[in-house]
């Protein structure tokens, strides 16, 4: 009961099940509840910048690890950057289809940034303002896109240095470390984020805004599954194995991560069940560790939901270049959503940084919610990073198939899970 109570989940429920209820009591006390979601938030966008330069610059420069292994490695990156965009794509389909943010406009809480006036930028000046005046200026005025092009930059350069800086990029990854650290301190406030973000909405907008946030769930949770038994099925099966019989394989993984919301909380054992079902143990070696980071296939299908949900409850229509630059930046930032608690969200507000026509007040929605879908998206992670070392392995000639089709067979036809034993191929 105490580890109950202890629970960041649990914890988040409660106050968001309070924060409705006040609403509904209260509703004028509730709406001034509005200043608890806004700190919360602010102190996730402090973090940004850091967090977005560490993670990008070492996933750039670690590249070369992936450059060394040849082959393996150019075909690894080259799935994990076709699947991840196709992943992003969807659910930027999915969310114009349904749209669940249409009829909330929470910005009527505060109004959005407005553009200067004038016309509007050229593509030329559009593509100026990224450079910034100092390598530090994108830092102190939050402009995320000139972040971005320093952290690139960096990263390149680190890359093509090889070896010799190899002692800068484990600076670099200890900084990334050290701020989700910060990040896990700062995710202890999440309850009381929540609950006023909660209180607010509800308290302004009435029991009926909860109606959209459940679209929006509903609509990650459903477009999760579709990808999973539609486009991961379909490149499974090409790979010569049916996604049912892998999934009842891999099903007490997927149940770890259920519980913990983490798809890393599965990896050591999630590479030990690859490993006996034939892959070859270098590719395993690689492609999982490194799908944590490039290959968040159920974490793009959120963003992409989530990012244009916020503009549609802030009253912004997006135009069809805002919806393609929105893209074009989590292809990047979406890299750094690796699998820790919090990382996700200020994934997103990375993402939406760079897009000021859309006001922050939207996003304080999220910070009730978000805990809620991580569950889908740690899983839809886990399976996407499961059947990419499967593909890999057979596009590679290191997949024994007969093997592996009679490891499911045998897993399917017994009472539980294959119990974890050296295979007779010794692979």
């Amino acid at each position: 009961m105490v580890r109950l109570h202890r629970s960041l989940y649990i914890q988040v429920l409660a106050a968001i099940i309070l924060g409705v209820l006040f609403g509904i009591v209260s509703p004028e006390r509730a709406a001034a509840m509005k200043p608890l979601g806004d700190g919360f938030i602010k102190l996730i966008k402090m973090l940004i910048g850091p967090i977005v330069f560490a993670t990008i610059t070492v996933g750039i420069a670690r590249m070369g690890a992936l450059k060394d292994v040849g082959r393996i490695g150019l075909r690894t990156l080259v799935y994990f950057e076709v699947v991840s965009t196709l992943a992003l794509v969807i659910g930027l389909v999915v969310v114009n289809i349904l749209q669940p943010g249409r009829g909330l406009h929470a910005a009527a809480a505060a109004p959005p940034v407005q553009a200067p006036a004038g016309a509007s930028p050229t593509a030329v000046e559009f593509l100026l303002t990224i450079i910034p005046t100092t390598m530090f200026e994108g830092f102190v005025r939050g402009d995320i896109l000139q972040v971005l092009l320093v952290s690139l930059l960096f990263g390149i350069a680190l890359l093509m240095q090889g070896d010799r800086a190899g002692m800068i990029v484990s600076w670099i990854d200890q900084l990334s470390h050290t701020l989700f650290a910060i990040v896990g301190i700062v995710m202890r406030l999440a309850p009381i984020g929540a609950f006023g973000a909660m209180a607010f909405t509800v308290g302004r907008y009435g029991v009926a805004s909860l109606l959209s946030l459940g679209k929006l769930m509903a609509g990650v949770y459903i477009t999760c599954f579709l990808f999973i038994l539609i486009v991961l099925g379909s490149i499974i099966r090409l790979a010569g194995l049916r996604l049912f019989r892998f999934l009842r394989y891999i099903a007490e993984e997927i149940l770890i991560v259920l519980g913990t919301s983490s798809s890393e909380s599965a990896l050591p054992r999630l590479m030990m069940k690859l490993e006996q079902l034939g892959c070859s143990k270098p590719v395993v070696g690689l492609v999982v560790p490194t799908g944590y980071s490039f290959n968040l296939d159920g974490t793009a299908i959120y963003m992409t939901m989530a990012a244009v949900f916020v503009a549609q409850v802030s009253g912004v229509n997006l135009t069809m270049r805002e919806q393609v630059s929105i893209l074009a930046i989590l292809m990047l930032t979406s890299k750094g959503a690796a699998g820790v608690t919090g990382s996700g969200f200020i994934t997103l507000a990375a993402t939406l940084a760079a897009v000021p026509s859309v006001p922050p007040a939207g996003l304080a929605l999220l910070v009730g919610v978000d805990r809620f879908m991580s569950e889908v998206r740690a899983i839809t992670n886990l399976i996407g990073n499961a059947v990419a070392t499967v593909v890999i392995a057979r596009w590679d000639g290191a997949l024994d198939l007969a093997h592996a089709r009679r490891v499911l067979a045998e897993n399917e036809a017994a009472a539980g899970p294959v119990r974890l034993k050296p295979d007779a191929t010794g692979t």
